[in-house]
């Protein structure tokens, strides 16, 4: 299964809107609660100009970049722990997916109801994380309760993990996020199929205005999420959804214009995307050849021959070497063959750990 960015936040923040412009996909979006019920899914292409650069090189007749998953998980409420609105089946998507990506309000606008009555970016991350917390919370002493009694077996294992867990109770106890409680390796491994919901990383995106889009140093709504964010050591990208949903109706020409008219380098939403694709811990590396230049998602600290696996299966399976340039290195030269003799291309063998930006050409026999 392909990893995923769960999209959350409190209803009426421009989640949906938010998803509809990441993937084109339609998702329903109106100015009510639970507009969104089921979980959409929508696979977005990362947007990196290394391909670009990679197909001046060789000339392909194709490029592919690569993809991963967004999902727009419907709006929680305080209660939710609870299963106050449609709570507890959403905690249950959330629980799926391999990252959060937090979407905040950080506009006003008397057209747009928000579910508090007003515009409290902080507040609302202080509610989304508390049902979070509290669900977690239920999760962790269910399973303490059990480790104590597997304690009286003798087994060291139930003491490591009991020990762990009286840690995450007393943080959450606090108000604090399973992310804030550090765990050995023994313990991290005992607890690996613990699945919290704040453990999982998080992306912090701060809805503005369309007026701000290009400039929201100003607005104090940001300010606050993104001093929220550096003390959980957390990233903030900013976009103006509804100004996002229009830009992706464009391509090419149009779209480069209007950018430009609004002062955009590029579109917010290329920048998130890129932002939750790392925050998956997912890298990059390269095929270039007349037929293609591909991107290849790999995740971070993959070895050569799991990177060929990725093409194929038979491509591990037979992995004798690979041949890697940096793509920097590649760029640099102008070509392959130019690569080669300034010593730039080397052969790299089953325990050669990939580097995100790698172009890749695999030896195997099968």
């Amino acid at each position: 299964m392909p990893l995923q960015a769960g999209i959350v936040g409190l209803p009426n923040v421009g989640k949906s809107t938010l998803f509809n412009a990441i993937t084109k996909a339609g998702a329903e979006a109106a100015n009510y609660p639970f507009c969104t019920i089921d979980p959409n899914v929508g696979v977005v292409e990362v947007p990196d100009i290394r391909l670009t650069k990679l197909a001046e090189i060789v000339h392909p007749k194709r490029i592919v970049p690569t993809a991963f998953e967004f999902v727009d998980i419907a709006g929680l409420v305080k209660g939710a722990s609870q299963g106050e609105g449609l709570g507890n089946r959403f905690l249950g998507h959330i629980r799926e997916v391999d990252a959060i990506v937090h979407v905040v309000r950080c506009f006003e606008s008397g057209e747009i109801t928000h579910v508090a009555g007003s515009v409290d970016p902080i507040r609302d991350i202080e509610t989304i994380d508390i049902e979070l917390i509290l669900a977690d919370l239920e999760t962790v002493q269910k399973r303490l309760d059990r480790a104590k009694k597997n304690m009286k077996s003798g087994d060291k294992r139930f003491k490591v993990e009991a020990e762990a867990l009286e840690r995450y109770v007393q943080a959450m106890e606090e108000g604090k996020p399973g992310r804030s409680v550090e765990l050995s390796d023994d313990e991290a491994q005992v607890l690996k199929d613990l699945h919290l919901l704040t453990t999982k990383p998080i992306l912090y995106v701060a809805n503005v205005g369309e007026d701000e889009a290009a400039d929201a140093s100003s607005n104090v709504h940001v300010a606050a999420v993104e001093r929220r964010a550096a003390e959980e050591g957390a990233q903030v990208v900013v976009v103006s959804a509804q100004l996002e949903s229009e830009i992706a109706e464009l391509e090419g020409d149009d779209r480069a214009a209007f950018l430009n008219d609004l002062g955009l380098a590029e579109a917010g939403l290329d920048k998130l995307i890129r932002s939750a694709y790392q925050l998956l811990g997912l890298r990059t590396y390269f095929t270039a050849g007349e037929p293609e230049v591909r991107a290849w998602t790999i995740r971070e600290g993959t070895k050569a021959p799991q990177a060929a696996g990725v093409i194929h299966t038979d491509f591990e399976r037979g992995f004798i070497r690979a041949e890697v340039v940096a793509y920097e290195d590649l760029i640099a030269a102008g070509s392959f063959q130019a690569a080669r003799d300034q010593g730039k291309l080397r052969l790299e063998g089953k325990d050669y750990v990939v580097a995100d930006g790698d172009v890749m050409h695999f030896r195997f026999n099968v």
